[in-house]
């Protein structure tokens, strides 16, 4: 039966009526998130950072990192009670709880959800995560708690893909078929809070699961608004109006906040360091001589983003993939700064006088900020931008139909190394082909070790061949990396996130069960 679904009406009614009248008092969280909108309430087709978080409250995966956390030696069973490989490594059965009810009377969680979820999320037409569970061969039902995985090529990091917040999450089958078109289809999931509403540029409604497998909830709503400018969240806060909001990432923010806001601000720093890289599709003129983009990289002054950003929250990097992750290479081809070198590099390639450049980007404040610097770190060396600073949604969807010869772009994946060679600079992975994610430099000189990686037995052959792709990537010069930047945000002083907080994958804190306000 559904009986509860009758409930919902209600409900959402209550949280509307809460909404406007500051009811349940202590018992909501009201978050600021940044971004205009939602990008698309679907855990397997959003790839924006505005909805990961919302994502980490609704759903639940196979496995998961403890919140709070992001080490993959901490993975532990989330959805699943047992994973057991067989001496291949390509074949793997996974128990479930039987104790796990979805959202809105929609029954228990079966085989058959998963199954549905895993298909969806590695099909790229339903997917923008395809890549990442591309190994996926087939999956079968053994009995309704108990399913068989069958992968295609060893995956090294199969425990972490099943709990990869980037298309891992466990949707309801019967939900996602009886709702069709429905807004709420594929947002019925397992988590603490259950999605109830959504409003345009607005915001999204949750309220608590109180059926959740690892308990109900101590709060009872949460009101993620969508709050695009970072004074307008911080004019929010200083209202009383959001105790949880998404900070600016600048070391003057963060330490005039904390003073400003001393009896009832708390600032959060934490992991992952998401990279700011900036992508050079070389197969775009004057981007295909290699000359330029060697200009490029030699007019970047890493010195100069951690002066405007901030020491404490930034680190130079020198790699395409961060430090942390597991594989990255400390011995690659480096490009420091040498703005005399960059000019004479531009004459080499016939631009003795500069060149003009055309570049969309976001207009979002952690992408914007750098993005002001590149120009005029460019300017000085004789290469002109003209940039037309857009929405960070319409930005998205111009940069995947390559309509960009430079990309400044942010990412926190899984902290491992494929999981920033495959999507960024595998020739799979190219923007505008069928199977493309976030290759916007059209790399494609190594495939063939970013593959040998992916399926090595032995993990000093898979690191080995991954120092290889990125000595390859950098020789090319695909990207130049640029800095990485921790997570900031900020929190009223009597929530009670009930863990500690070193770092978490879906990019804001986690609202779990445990969250509280209180001492």
């Amino acid at each position: 039966m559904k009986f509860s679904r009758l409930k919902l009406g209600i409900s959402a009614v209550a949280v509307s009526v809460a909404l406007a009248s500051g009811a349940f008092a202590q018992d909501q969280i009201n978050i600021g998130a940044f971004g205009a909108d939602a990008n698309q309430l679907d855990p397997h087709l959003s790839g924006g950072g505005q909805d990961r978080a919302l994502f980490g409250y609704v759903f639940n995966s196979l496995t998961r990192f403890p919140p709070g956390s992001m080490d993959p030696k901490l993975i532990e069973l989330d959805l699943a009670t047992s994973i057991e490989g067989d001496d291949s490594g390509l074949i793997w059965t996974i128990g479930l709880r039987d104790d796990v009810t979805f959202h809105s009377g929609y029954g228990n969680l079966t085989a058959d959800d998963v199954i549905f979820s895993l298909d969806r999320a590695r099909n790229p037409d339903t997917s923008a995560f395809a890549a990442s569970f591309a190994a996926i061969a087939s999956i079968e039902k053994v009995d309704d708690y108990t399913i068989t995985i069958t992968l295609s090529e060893r995956v090294p990091t199969f425990i972490g893909m099943l709990a990869n917040p980037a298309g891992g999450m466990i949707i309801s089958k019967t939900a996602f078929e009886e709702l069709g078109d429905d807004l709420k289809a594929p947002m019925v999931g397992t988590g603490p809070f259950q999605f109830e509403s959504y409003t345009p540029k607005v915001r999204t409604t949750l309220t608590a699961h109180e059926a959740y497998f690892r308990g109900a909830p101590k709060l009872q709503a949460i009101d993620y608004r969508y709050i695009p400018s970072d004074n307008a969240r911080e004019l929010a806060f200083a209202a009383g109006e959001i105790d949880l909001f998404y900070g600016r990432r600048e070391q003057d923010w963060v330490e005039r906040v904390t003073e400003q806001y001393s009896d009832d601000l708390e600032v959060l720093i934490f992991s992952p360091s998401q990279s700011r890289m900036l992508h050079l599709n070389k197969t775009v003129a004057p981007l295909d001589d290699i000359r330029v983009r060697q200009a490029i990289a030699h007019a970047i002054n890493r010195d100069e983003f951690q002066g405007l950003i901030g020491a404490d929250i930034t680190k130079q990097l020198f790699a395409p993939v961060p430090s942390g992750f597991l594989g990255q290479a400390e011995d690659v081809a480096q490009y420091p700064f040498d703005a005399d070198l960059s000019r004479e590099l531009l004459a080499d390639a016939g631009y003795p006088d500069g060149l003009t450049l055309k570049v969309p980007t976001t207009n979002i404040a952690s992408l914007k900020l750098p993005f002001e610097l590149i120009m005029e770190q460019m300017r000085r060396v004789g290469i002109t931008l003209e940039v037309d600073f857009v929405d960070h949604r319409a930005w998205h969807a111009l940069i995947r139909q390559d309509e960009s010869p430079m990309v400044i772009y942010g990412a926190a994946p899984f902290p491992e190394a494929d999981a920033f060679l495959t999507p960024f600079y595998e020739s799979t992975s190219i923007v505008g082909t069928p199977t493309g994610q976030t290759n916007f430099s059209h790399c494609d000189v190594a495939d063939d070790e970013i593959a040998a990686a992916r399926v090595a037995a032995d993990p000093e052959v898979q690191l080995a061949e991954w120092e290889r792709a990125q000595q390859l990537i950098m020789d090319e010069l695909c990207v130049v990396p640029l800095f990485e930047l921790e997570q900031v945000w900020a929190k009223r002083k009597s929530l009670n996130l009930g863990y500690e907080l070193t770092g978490t994958l879906n990019l804001g804190p986690p609202i779990t069960e445990a969250t509280y306000f209180g001492e």
